[in-house]
């Protein structure tokens, strides 16, 4: 049975006005899903990949974390167009596969960009890492209460913040990781899960210290200019975070267990999933809260807790990793390595081409000579 969903009114209104994307993983059936606008409707895109969860976007580049790897595309709206050579302009993005790190098994929750890095939140080694060619990661912080790097998920590291580089405006990237999220201050293998309705924690990273505590399962930090927004996923919550004080106010009760924050000016889009695993997710205040859990995303405004508009799947779809805008792009196409089309797309800095048997020269006759016929025809068509 194919995945299934329905938007609401209110979502789609919204989503014809941005002029972007939203993106979402969903680990649990394997898809990238990118939600579109083309000018008449809304659209929607999957792609397969082994569990998918967090999404780095910054300009034209996308980094995506997967069980073993973490991709990073980049677009190439020249090639967009004509994709689809029988449908040209069907189309006005193209994420195409440039590079793949082959980190093994992280569990990897978020990814972002660090000015030129992309750096993930290392479950399994309970840190903050970047990317390397030459190891699986490199650790670049870690909480202040883990003693050492090994794979054994010991507070359940989840999610980070990336703001500008505040405690160092000098550094050579403008970006730095700020805040993350935790289920625990433990130190133990799996520690975490012993309270995980009351025990997670949000850490100042710059000043290595736990700002908030008592919270349920928090995940998904984000830093919007001005304030901290934190999702109290067992809860159900999408709270504001005082750095200062740590005290929490709930902006908006929602029926899942969050996880997957992007704000859009003053709209949050906030990922819902329902639960599966009773040993795990079971216990938590957001059952007790809710009799019915969907599994989706939710528009709230920020400012007055407003619920505006939800998209949501219906079928063969549970839980979700993670959820982006990106900005300036409304029908999106992003090719895995099972699309013969990435080998025939070529891109550098300053060209692009599409090398496909419809665009090669004919078979050469015996006036043609032997270097005009031994290149392929090269067209932006």
């Amino acid at each position: 049975m194919p995945i299934q969903c329905r938007a609401s009114d209110g979502f789609q209104h919204w989503l014809s006005q941005q002029g972007g994307v939203v993106a979402i993983t969903t680990y649990q059936s394997g898809k990238l899903a990118l939600i579109g606008w083309n000018g008449q409707q809304m659209t929607l895109l999957l792609r397969t990949f082994q569990k998918p969860m967090g999404i780095g976007v910054q300009g034209r580049r996308l980094a995506l974390a997967t069980q073993h790897q973490v991709w990073q595309f980049a677009n190439a709206p020249e090639l967009a167009t004509h994709y689809l050579e029988q449908q040209p302009g069907r189309y006005d993005a193209l994420y195409l596969p440039r590079v793949a790190h082959f980190t093994g098994d992280l569990n990897v929750h978020e990814v972002g960009y660090v000015g030129e890095e992309v750096w993930i939140v290392n479950t399994r080694f309970s840190c903050l890492s970047s990317l390397s060619s030459d190891f699986s990661f490199v650790p670049r912080w870690q909480p202040p209460f883990i003693s050492e790097l090994a794979p054994e998920d010991r507070c359940h590291l989840n999610g980070m913040a990336i703001a500008p580089n505040r405690s160092n405006p000098n550094s050579p990237s403008p970006e730095a990781p700020i805040f993350v999220t935790a289920l625990g201050e433990t130190d133990t293998v799996g520690g975490w899960r012993a309270h995980k309705a009351t025990g997670g924690i949000v850490i100042d990273v710059a000043n290595n210290t736990v700002i908030s505590r008592g919270l349920a399962m928090p995940h998904s930090p984000r830093w919007t200019g001005t304030e901290l927004l934190v999702l109290n996923s067992g809860a159900g919550e999408l709270c504001r975070i005082d750095p200062t004080t740590g005290d929490h106010a709930v902006i908006c009760f929602l029926p899942g267990f969050l996880r997957g924050l992007s704000c859009v000016g003053r709209t949050a889009i906030v990922g819902l999933s329902q639960v599966r695993e009773q040993h795990i997710f079971g216990g938590l205040p957001l059952q007790a809260r809710f009799s019915n859990l969907i599994c989706g995303i939710a528009l709230v405004n920020i400012d007055t807790g407003e619920w505006f508009g939800t998209f949501e799947f219906t079928s063969q779809c549970q839980e979700l990793g993670d959820v982006a805008f990106i900005p300036h792009v409304t029908r999106p196409n992003i090719l895995n390595t099972d699309k013969s089309a990435i080998q025939e797309a070529f891109t550098a800095p300053d060209v692009a081409y599409w090398l496909r048997p419809s665009h090669q020269l004919p078979e050469p006759n015996a006036l043609m000579s032997s270097s005009a016929s031994s290149f392929p025809a090269l067209t932006t068509d």
